[in-house]
Parts: structure tokens; C-alpha cells; sequence
């Protein structure tokens, strides 16, 4: 009984080992979804690194060229000549009463030689002076309308776009002194109101 056993198993052996041989290898720690995962991440890299089209950098607000609006241009006011800076020179500062209990005040501007803050109750200009053939100090905000009138013994305030004084009688210590004296040592007079210099008829 065993030789025949021992015959049969020679006769097989060739056939285990071909079947074995035909069995697929598969290689270890390969994994499809490994595979797919990795092809499609290198798919999607290659979307990033494309370059934008021009409706796809239309479509993008950030990538469109932001334009900067200007600066509005910044008004410089033009340096005073010499006759007027002389006529700065003379303009009385600080705060003078005026006429109904009303007050100016006049300030030079620091940032501008020649010009002058003019303040009050509900009202700011900002003025330089005008030559005149008076003599009398005439300051004005033509944008405004409004002009400062100093006098020997006294200054106004008025608004000529309506035809009005804001402040009148406005007087600094040495123009109340000038009309004091006005008072007690009177100009002459240029012409005779007594009728004494009457020819006789």
C-alpha cells in the first residue's frame, strides 16, 4: 500500500508546483486607494500652480489693479509783499470791546507771516491786509465777504456779501487813547462854520 502512495505523490509533485507558480504576486504595502489618493492630490497641485486667465483675474476683486485716488491739492495762500507786511505790522491784537457788549478778537497766524484770525460770537475769518489810499488798516477774507476797518480811534467789523456791521466801535487801549485825546485837543477846522470868516456884503 505505501509504494503506491509514494507513486502517486511523485506523479502529483509537478502539478503543486506549477499551481504555485501561477499564483499573482502581489507586492506588500501597495494600496489602491493609496494610489488614488496621491494621483489626485497631484492633480489638484497642478490646478493651483496654473496661471489665473484674465476672466478668472476679472472675476477676482483682489486681483485687479486698485487705483488710488489723489490728494485734493492744498491751497497755499501766496507770502505777503512788502507793503502789505509793513500794514501787518500795524494791526492791533487781542481782544477789543466793542459797541453793545460785543468783543473782537484779533490773532496773528503763526503758520502764515501777514495773516490774521478774526474771532468772535459766531463768526472766524481769516484776513490779510490790503494797501488803501486812506491810510486807514483795511484787512479782508475775500472768500468770505468780510473786512476789518481800523481806524485812529476805533475799528468795525463788516460783512459786505450782506451789507452789515458785525461789530462796530471796537477799540484797543491806544485807540481809546487817540479819542480821548481827540476829545480834549480837537483838529482844527478846515472850514469857517461860524460864518465869522463871512465876507461882509
Amino acid at each position: 500500500m505505501k509504494p503506491v502512495f509514494v507513486i502517486v505523490s511523485v506523479l502529483l509533485l509537478p502539478w503543486a508546483v506549477g499551481a504555485q507558480t501561477a499564483v499573482p504576486v502581489t507586492k506588500p504595502g501597495v494600496n489602491k486607494s493609496a494610489n488614488y489618493k496621491a494621483s489626485s492630490k497631484k492633480a489638484v497641485d497642478k490646478k493651483k500652480t496654473q496661471p489665473k486667465t484674465r476672466a478668472s483675474r476679472q472675476a477676482d476683486p483682489l486681483s485687479r489693479p486698485q487705483w488710488v485716488q489723489p490728494a485734493a491739492a492744498v491751497h497755499t495762500p501766496l507770502p505777503m509783499g512788502v507793503d502789505e507786511l509793513a500794514i501787518a505790522e500795524r494791526v492791533h491784537l487781542g481782544r477789543l470791546p466793542c459797541e453793545l457788549g460785543a468783543s473782537v478778537r484779533l490773532e496773528a497766524d503763526a503758520t502764515q507771516p501777514g495773516y490774521f484770525h478774526v474771532l468772535g460770537k459766531g463768526f472766524h475769518y481769516r484776513m490779510h491786509p490790503v494797501t488803501t489810499t486812506t491810510g486807514a488798516i483795511r484787512l479782508e477774507d475775500k472768500k468770505a465777504g468780510a473786512v476789518w476797518l481800523q481806524l485812529a480811534n476805533k475799528s468795525m467789523l463788516m460783512d459786505q456779501s450782506k451789507g452789515r456791521r458785525l461789530a462796530d466801535e471796537c477799540a484797543h487801549p491806544e485807540q481809546m487813547a487817540f479819542a480821548e485825546n481827540m476829545k480834549t485837543n480837537p483838529p482844527p477846522v478846515l472850514f469857517d462854520t461860524t460864518g465869522m470868516g463871512r465876507p461882509n456884503d
